[in-house]
């Protein structure tokens, strides 16, 4: 059996990619506007002015082990250790409070018991995902989490699931049975059924860091969890954020594109070159469709999103992996104030949503530009 788990090996990868990010660029274009109370602060004017110069070109960087991934921050400014001192805190807290393994988590309490009175912020992503779900029809479910186990993911001791298994384990992957009440923030969940804010929880946790380097006054930052990278602020040239985007050939070191952002944004990539096995001369990828219970097959290699709103953006990485090209598409046309994307489909092209086809640009593959009409 063939394994690989890009957990353990990702930390390069985390680093190279902090660097080609603040590489200055000749331009940049804007991007949406996301949820209010997650904007990666993209007024990059108030805060060029919030240090002088030189300030701004003083910088720290932090790495940590948390969530599953390498991260890695970057903060400049002169609060800038006591603003990474206080993220990885809070990466730590939030680990602890949403991860479905760790037995005094909120998450695990509640799949353990069936019902719980959750915390505000749990209770927030909570329903966030339930938002989710609701508008991708079920696709981005966090309700997935028995079939996540069954097939070794939580784990790592991976093995294919025989088709009753898979059956009996597919009536009980449905959030919308989830009963959550936002005033008392009471949650139960029906009889068999556990939950996993993993897919959501990253990109919240990104957000979040944004808010403390905005408390602390920095004029920028970024921060790297994996596959999701924010930027925060203004590079002190002015010059806009180069974001690159890993090529799901991961053998080849190369990048899929590189996004040329003018503000501050979350860009976060899903693929199913981030965690696999293989058996029997079949591979099975992590990300699996709540329909079917096996891993995605929509024809998506890479699934990358553009948002203000990280949390939104970490769901809908995965939701647009599994929907494919076309219904990715139809889904944008309809929410297209809130997110853009960049596809790689198993032809070979890119489809860019046309918000960010001005500053997307590849070496290595051909571009389709996906229009709101």
């Amino acid at each position: 059996m063939r394994i690989s788990d890009r957990k353990y090996i990702t930390l390069s990868l985390v680093l190279l990619l902090c660097a080609f990010v603040l590489c200055p660029t000749l331009g940049g274009c804007g991007s949406t506007s996301g949820a209010k109370g997650e904007s990666a602060n993209a007024s990059s004017n108030s805060a060029n002015n919030a240090e002088s110069d030189a300030e701004v070109d003083l910088s720290s960087t932090r790495s940590v082990f948390a969530m599953d991934t390498y991260m890695t921050l970057t903060a400049y400014g002169s609060a800038r250790e006591e603003a990474l001192d206080e993220a990885v805190s809070e990466i730590e807290r939030l680990e602890t409070l949403f991860n479905a393994e760790d037995e005094e988590s909120e998450i695990y309490i509640l799949n353990d018991s069936g019902t719980e009175i959750l915390s505000e912020e749990t209770g927030y992503l909570l329903e966030r995902s339930l938002e989710l779900y609701e508008s991708t029809d079920g696709l981005f479910d966090i309700a997935i989490y028995p079939l996540m186990q069954a097939w070794g993911f939580t784990t790592l001791e991976y093995t294919v699931p025989d088709e009753d298994t898979l059956s009996e384990l597919l009536k009980y992957t449905d959030a919308s049975q989830i009963q959550y009440d936002s005033d008392s923030l009471l949650t139960e969940l029906p009889d068999n059924m556990k939950i996993d804010l993993g897919g959501i929880a990253k990109g919240y946790t990104s957000a979040r860091i944004m808010d403390i380097f905005e408390e602390y006054g920095l004029p920028a930052g970024v921060v790297s969890l994996g596959g999701n990278v924010q930027v925060y602020g203004a590079k002190s040239d002015g010059s806009a954020w180069n974001i690159a985007i890993q090529d799901p050939d991961t053998d080849s070191g190369n990048y899929l594109g590189v996004l040329s952002l003018a503000e501050a944004k979350a860009v976060i990539t899903s693929g199913g070159y981030e965690r696999y096995f293989e058996e029997d001369g079949v591979t099975y990828h992590h990300i699996l469709d709540p329909r079917t219970g096996y891993p995605a097959d929509s024809g998506i290699l890479s699934s990358t999103i553009v948002s203000s709103d990280g949390t939104l953006a970490d769901g809908l990485s995965t939701a647009l992996y599994i929907m494919g090209v076309y219904e990715a598409a139809s889904y944008w046309r309809e929410r297209s104030d809130e997110f853009d994307f960049v596809l790689l489909d198993e032809s070979g092209t890119l489809y860019v949503s046309e918000g960010i086809s001005d500053c997307f640009s590849s070496d290595l593959y051909d571009i389709e530009i996906i229009t709101k009409e």
